[in-house]
């Protein structure tokens, strides 16, 4: 599976949106240098209050372009860095990666998938009525997927730009499906 990386976006307060960039640079162990959620431990602003001391599963959060298009046939006007994630994809179907899988992101950028964003309620003061779009229920098993993204931790890091190549190297199996983090 490959695709590649339609915009970087980084922002160094907390805020919904992210600014695009012209590249983000990657740091291993870390997330990206100079972004807000960039550390070893949680830097979520709900989680930091009651799991200070939890690993940082959240540094890198990647969405699909492909999301924007769907949102866009419902009325929803959303580009890259409107949902606050740092690299925006196309041809690459993140929700369906295994825990574990690791994207390479231009020249020598690698992230490990963690898991699924939960989205908030904070989607819903970006764009009203925007966060029922973000899951989408199974009929047959009743099972929600959750379509705001991934999450990922630096495993080495690089300058990433728009229009990098991203290539999925899959774990052994038996792979394990995608959860919330």
């Amino acid at each position: 599976m490959t695709g590649r990386v339609t915009a970087v976006s980084s922002d160094a307060t907390y805020s919904f949106s992210k600014p695009n960039r012209t590249s983000v640079e990657l740091i291993a162990g870390l997330g990206i240098e100079g972004d807000v959620h960039a550390g070893k431990t949680i830097r979520h602003q709900f989680r930091m209050a009651h799991e200070p001391d939890q690993p940082n599963l959240r540094q890198v959060h990647l969405i699909h372009e492909e999301l924007f298009d769907e949102l866009a046939l419902k009325g929803y006007d959303v580009s890259a860095g409107g949902l606050g994630e740092n690299i925006t994809t196309r041809g690459v179907d993140l929700l369906r990666l295994p825990t574990g899988a690791l994207l390479h992101l231009g020249a020598e950028a690698v992230v490990e998938v963690t898991g699924l964003r939960n989205p908030c309620a904070k989607i819903n003061d970006f764009r009203p009525g925007l966060l029922g779009e973000m899951f989408a229920l199974d009929p047959v098993s009743g099972d929600f997927t959750f379509k705001s993204g991934i999450m990922a931790l630096v495993r080495h890091g690089g300058i990433v730009h728009p229009q990098d190549p991203i290539r999925v190297e899959l774990p052994p199996g038996p792979h394990r499906p995608l959860e919330r983090v």
